[in-house]
């Protein structure tokens, strides 16, 4: 641990930003978890309201800079495209 007050409030900090960035990722990962399931069932209304749900909890992380924004945008590319490319 450290011995500066100031070194000590940042590792504080850091920890309670790292806990925010873990449930974020999580979260996104349930929601992508979901549109890809809804593609593997075959339902494209499912996928499509997941991709929806998905997308937007992946926009709110990458607002909050726990994802950066071409990553966010890859990760939504992909999964529209693969939604779009269901029969």
């Amino acid at each position: 641990m450290a011995n500066i007050k100031s070194a000590k409030k940042r590792v504080l900090v850091i920890k309670t930003k790292t806990e925010r960035n873990k449930a974020i990722k999580s979260k996104v990962k349930t929601y992508v978890k979901k549109v890809d399931a809804a593609i593997e069932s075959g339902d494209k209304a499912a996928a499509k309201a997941a991709l929806l749900a998905a997308t937007s909890e992946i926009d709110k992380a990458a607002k909050k800079g726990v994802y950066h924004k071409n990553t966010a945008s890859r990760k939504v590319s992909r999964m529209s495209l693969a939604v779009n490319k269901m029969a």
